[in-house]
C-alpha cells in the first residue's frame, strides 16, 4: 500500500500543475517590487498649419521637435505591500500542493484497501464453495443409497448457485476496484497486493483536536486566504499615499533659436480621498473579517468530521471485537453441531446448509466492518500531510 501510495502521488498531473502555479507566483513575487517602466515620449509640439511658415519644423520659433522620458516613482512601501501580497499566493500554491497530496494518499489508500477486502472476500466465497459442493456430493451419494431425499440434493446444488451469484458479485466488485486503483498507480494494478498493514490511529488523534486540525491542508488554505486578504488591505492602506512622476524634456528648434530642456514633477490628486481610496481600505478590511470568519467555521465543521470519525472508529472496534469474542465463535459452533447432526442421521442437510451460510454471512459482514474501518482510517491517517504513514506490518489473521 505504500507503494501505491507513493506512485499516486508521483503521477499525478495535478500536482505537476500546482507546481507550475507556484513557480508563476514565484515569478510574479519577483516582479511585484518593481518600478514601473519608464516611459518614451516623442512630440512635435506647436507646428505651423497656415501661413508662409506652414508646416515648417525649423522657421517658426515656437516649434519644437522632442524627446522626453518619464518615470513614474512608486514609493518603496507600496512595492513592498505588493511583494508580500504576492508571496502569499507562493505560500497558498505551496499549502494547495500539499492539500492535493494529502487527497491523493488517501484515494489511493481507499482504493488499494476496498481491492484487498474484496478479495479476502473472494477467498471466502471460494472456500465455502468447495465445502458446499463436497455437501453436494454427499448428498448425492445417500440419495443414490436410499439414504436421502433429492430436495436435500437440490438444496445443496441451490446453495452452490447462490454462493457462485455472490462470487459473480465479488469478482466485479474487485473489477471495479482494480480499474479504480489503476487511476493511481497505473500498470501496477496486474501485481497481486501485498499483505494488509496494521491500522492504526495516528498519535495526533489522541491530542488536542484544534492545535493540530491547524495543520489540515484546507484550514491551512483558509489561513493562507486569511493572509491573502490583509495583504491585500497592506496594498490598499499603501495606495492613500500617492506617486510622483518625473519628466526630462529635450525640445529642438531651428537653427535660429536655442533648443530647450524640462523638467517636469506630476502626482496624482486625491481630492476625494474618504470616497475611493478610504473606501477601498474599508472593503479590504472587511474582506479580512471575512477570510477569518470563514476559516473559523471550517475549523469547527472539521473539528466535528474528524469527531464523527473517531466515534465510528470507536464504534467499528467495538463490533469486530463482539464479532470476534462472540457471534463468530458461535456461528462457527453452529455449523459443527449441525454437520455431527446431519452426520450421525439426526439432522437434515438444510440445517447444515443454512448453519454454513449464516456463518459465511457473518464473517462476510466481518470484513464489511473492517473494510469500512479501514476507510475511516485513510481519512484520519492521510488528513494531515505531516502524519501520514502506515506500519509495514502484516495484519494478524482473525
Amino acid at each position: 500500500m505504500e507503494s501505491a501510495v507513493a506512485e499516486a502521488a508521483v503521477r499525478s498531473r495535478l500536482v505537476s500543475a500546482i507546481e507550475s502555479q507556484a513557480q508563476a507566483a514565484r515569478e510574479m513575487a519577483a516582479a511585484a517590487g518593481q518600478l514601473p517602466d519608464p516611459v518614451l515620449k516623442l512630440g512635435l509640439n506647436n507646428l505651423p498649419i497656415d501661413g508662409p511658415d506652414r508646416y515648417s519644423v525649423t522657421r517658426d520659433f515656437m516649434t519644437m521637435r522632442s524627446v522626453g522620458l518619464m518615470q513614474e516613482l512608486t514609493r518603496a512601501d507600496k512595492r513592498s505591500a505588493r511583494t508580500r501580497r504576492a508571496e502569499r499566493d507562493v505560500e497558498l500554491a505551496k499549502v494547495t500542493r500539499q492539500a492535493t497530496i494529502a487527497d491523493l494518499q488517501r484515494d489511493a489508500a481507499m482504493a488499494w484497501l476496498e481491492r484487498s477486502y474484496l478479495e479476502s472476500m473472494r477467498e471466502l466465497l471460494q472456500a465455502q464453495i468447495a465445502q458446499t459442493e463436497l455437501q453436494v456430493q454427499a448428498a448425492e451419494t445417500l440419495y443414490r443409497s436410499g439414504k436421502g431425499s433429492q430436495a436435500e440434493v437440490f438444496a445443496a446444488r441451490g446453495s452452490v448457485e447462490q454462493l457462485r451469484d455472490e462470487l459473480a458479485q465479488a469478482e466485479r466488485q474487485i473489477a471495479v476496484a482494480t480499474t479504480q486503483l489503476g487511476r493511481w498507480v497505473g500498470e501496477g494494478t496486474r501485481l497481486p497486493l501485498a499483505a494488509r498493514p496494521v491500522l492504526t490511529l495516528p498519535a495526533w488523534t489522541e491530542g488536542a483536536l484544534a492545535e493540530h486540525l491547524t495543520q489540515h491542508p484546507q484550514i491551512a488554505a483558509a489561513a493562507q486566504q486569511e493572509a491573502i486578504a490583509d495583504s491585500d488591505a497592506a496594498v490598499a492602506r499603501a495606495a492613500r499615499s500617492s506617486d510622483w512622476s518625473v519628466e526630462l524634456m529635450y525640445s529642438q528648434r531651428g537653427p535660429a533659436y536655442s533648443n530647450m530642456v524640462s523638467i517636469n514633477l506630476s502626482v496624482p490628486l486625491q481630492w476625494d480621498q474618504k470616497n475611493r481610496q478610504d473606501r477601498e481600505l474599508a472593503a479590504r478590511l472587511a474582506g479580512i473579517d471575512e477570510a477569518r470568519a470563514r476559516r473559523e467555521e471550517l475549523q469547527r465543521a472539521h473539528e466535528a468530521e474528524v469527531r464523527a470519525m473517531l466515534q465510528e472508529w470507536r464504534s467499528h472496534e467495538d463490533r469486530l471485537r463482539r464479532y470476534d469474542a462472540s457471534l463468530l465463535p458461535l456461528a462457527t459452533q453452529r455449523s459443527e453441531a449441525a454437520l455431527v447432526a446431519y452426520r450421525s442421521g439426526t439432522g437434515p442437510l438444510p440445517a447444515v446448509l443454512d448453519a454454513r451460510r449464516s456463518e459465511v454471512e457473518m464473517r462476510m459482514e466481518r470484513l464489511r466492518i473492517e473494510m469500512e474501518r479501514a476507510r475511516v482510517w485513510a481519512q484520519l491517517n492521510y488528513l494531515l500531510p505531516s502524519h501520514g504513514g502506515v506500519q509495514a506490518k502484516p495484519e494478524a489473521a482473525r
